[in-house]
C-alpha cells in the first residue's frame, strides 16, 4: 500500500486544496492494490469474486467497482473469528469486535500501519471539527472492544493534543473531570452527553460555563433537534463524527466546523457508495439510500464493497472541496420498524418529541404484539415532574399520527424513569 503526502498531520491544513484529479488518481492505484490483496489473501473474497465473474485485474476504472459483490455483516460472521484476516495473525497486533448482540461479534484486525492509518484518519476528523495541538479532550467513549475509546484516543494524541481517557460510566467523575481539567473538547455518544449535561444540571453547574466548545459525537444516529438541544444548553458546536468497527473505527467521516449537515469522507482512505438497498444498484450521487464502503488502505482486514446499513446521500465536497461527503446519517435499515405497512425509524420520533418542549430527549421505543398486530409504544420523560402527563402524550401521539402516519401508545413518565445510556442508547426495545 503506498503512501501519500496527504498522510501526514502537517498537511491537514491543506486538504481543502487537493484537485479532484490528484484524489482520484490516488484512489484507483490504491483501489487496484486492495482488491488485489483481498483476493490474494483472503478465501471469502477469491470465492466471491470468482463466483461473481470478476477479477481484480478488470478494474480499469472507479465505476468498475460496481462489478465486484457485496460483503454483508453476515459474511464478517460466517468467517468468525479470523477468517477474514488478509496478513497472518501474527501481524495483527490489535483486535477489536462488535457486542454480537444479534449473533456473532464481528471481529476486526489491525496490524501496526493500520492503526497509524487510523489514527491519522481520527486526528484529520477532530483537526477538521476545530481541535488543534494542545487542546485537552476528554474522551467518553468506552475503551475495550468497542472502537470509540481507542479509536478516539489515539487520533487526539497523533494531532497532539492532551488526552482525558476517562471512558463511560461514573458520570458524577466526568462532571468532576470537565471542571477541573477544563478540556475544549469531549468526545462521546450523544445520548450519553445527555446524561452529562443532566448530572452537570444536578449539581447545579451551568453547562454554558464549562470550557467545552466541540463536541465530537457519533456511534448512534441523532437529529438536528438534538444538535439543538446541545447547543442550547453549552456553548459547545455539536459535531457529527462517523465510523463502524467493520471498515476501520471512527474517523471515515466528520462534519466540519461551520458545514454542519454533510460529513466528509476520507476519500483517500474510503471509498463510498450508495445503493439502493433492495436491488443492490449504484445510485447517483444526491439519491438517498444504503451506504457501501471498500477500504483502500487496510492491510489485515480489507473490506470490499462493505454495506453499512447506513441511510444516507453523496453529497459534494463543502470544507475539503475534492472530497465527497455524506448527508447525516437519519437512520438504519435494521432499526427500521415497520408498523403495519409503515416505516418508523427511532430519529423520526426524536426529532417529534423534541419539538415538545415539555418533553426531555430521553426516550424509548418499545415493539409488542398482542393480537398478531405489531404495536408501537412510545415512553418518554417529562421535563418537569408536574407536567400534565396525559395531554403532553396525547400531543406527541398526533404529532407521530399525522407526520409518520401511524398510531402508537405514548406513555409521558416522571424525569429520570428511563435507564441512561453509558455507551449506545437502546432506543428499541422488541417485546414481540
Amino acid at each position: 500500500m503506498e503512501l501519500s503526502r496527504l498522510d501526514d498531520v502537517g498537511a491537514f491544513g491543506e486538504l481543502a486544496d487537493v484537485e479532484v484529479d490528484e484524489l482520484r488518481e490516488l484512489q484507483l492505484r490504491r483501489l487496484r492494490w486492495s482488491l488485489r490483496h483481498a483476493y490474494d489473501n483472503v478465501g471469502h473474497y477469491r470465492a466471491a469474486f470468482d463466483s461473481a465473474g470478476v477479477h481484480p485485474d478488470e478494474l480499469t476504472s472507479l465505476a468498475d467497482l460496481a462489478h465486484f459483490p457485496l460483503t454483508s455483516k453476515e459474511d464478517l460472521r460466517q468467517n468468525y473469528p479470523f477468517g477474514m484476516f488478509a496478513v497472518p495473525r501474527e501481524r495483527v497486533v490489535r483486535v477489536h469486535a462488535s457486542s454480537g448482540t444479534t449473533g456473532k461479534p464481528t471481529v476486526v484486525g489491525y496490524t501496526a500501519d493500520d492503526i497509524q492509518t487510523w489514527a491519522s484518519v481520527m486526528a484529520r476528523s477532530i483537526y477538521a471539527a476545530g481541535g488543534r495541538p494542545g487542546d485537552i479532550v476528554h474522551v467518553a467513549y468506552g475503551y475495550g472492544l468497542f472502537t470509540g475509546g481507542l479509536g478516539a484516543h489515539y487520533g487526539a494524541e497523533k494531532l497532539g493534543c492532551t488526552v482525558v481517557p476517562v471512558s463511560g460510566g461514573m458520570t458524577a467523575r466526568q462532571v468532576q473531570l470537565i471542571t477541573d481539567f477544563e478540556p475544549r473538547i469531549i468526545m462521546v455518544t450523544p445520548s450519553y452527553f445527555l446524561a452529562i449535561l443532566d448530572e452537570l444540571a444536578r449539581q447545579g453547574i451551568d453547562a454554558a460555563q464549562t470550557s467545552l466548545r466541540i463536541g465530537i459525537f457519533g456511534a448512534e444516529p441523532w437529529t438536528e433537534a438534538m444538535r439543538a438541544e446541545m447547543q442550547q444548553r453549552t456553548r459547545l458546536a455539536a459535531l457529527d463524527i462517523y465510523g463502524l468497527s467493520e471498515v476501520m473505527g471512527p474517523g471515515i467521516g466528520q462534519e466540519a466546523a461551520g458545514h454542519p449537515g454533510s460529513l466528509q469522507v476520507w476519500e483517500d482512505h474510503f471509498y463510498p457508495e450508495v445503493i439502493d438497498p433492495r436491488t443492490g444498484q449504484v445510485l447517483a450521487e444526491g439519491q438517498p439510500g444504503e451506504l457501501v464502503l471498500t477500504s483502500l488502505t487496510k492491510q489485515a482486514m480489507p473490506v470490499v464493497r462493505y454495506r453499512t446499513r447506513d441511510l444516507t446521500r453523496l453529497l459534494p465536497g463543502s470544507a475539503y472541496p475534492a472530497f465527497r461527503g455524506i448527508e447525516k446519517i437519519t437512520g438504519r435499515t435494521d432499526d427500521m420498524m415497520i408498523i403495519r405497512g409503515v416505516n418508523v425509524f427511532p430519529t423520526q420520533i426524536e426529532e417529534l418529541l423534541l419539538s415538545v418542549p415539555e418533553l426531555s430527549p430521553h426516550f424509548e421505543c418499545v415493539l409488542s404484539r398482542p393480537d398478531r398486530l405489531d404495536e408501537l409504544s412510545v415512553r418518554v420523560e417529562s421535563r418537569e415532574p408536574d407536567a400534565d402527563a396525559d395531554a403532553l402524550a396525547r400531543t406527541l401521539g398526533t404529532l407521530i399520527k399525522d407526520r409518520v402516519g401511524v398510531s402508537v401508545t405514548v406513555e409521558v413518565l416522571a424525569p429520570e424513569a428511563i435507564a441512561r445510556s453509558q455507551g449506545k442508547a437502546a432506543r428499541v426495545l422488541d417485546q414481540r
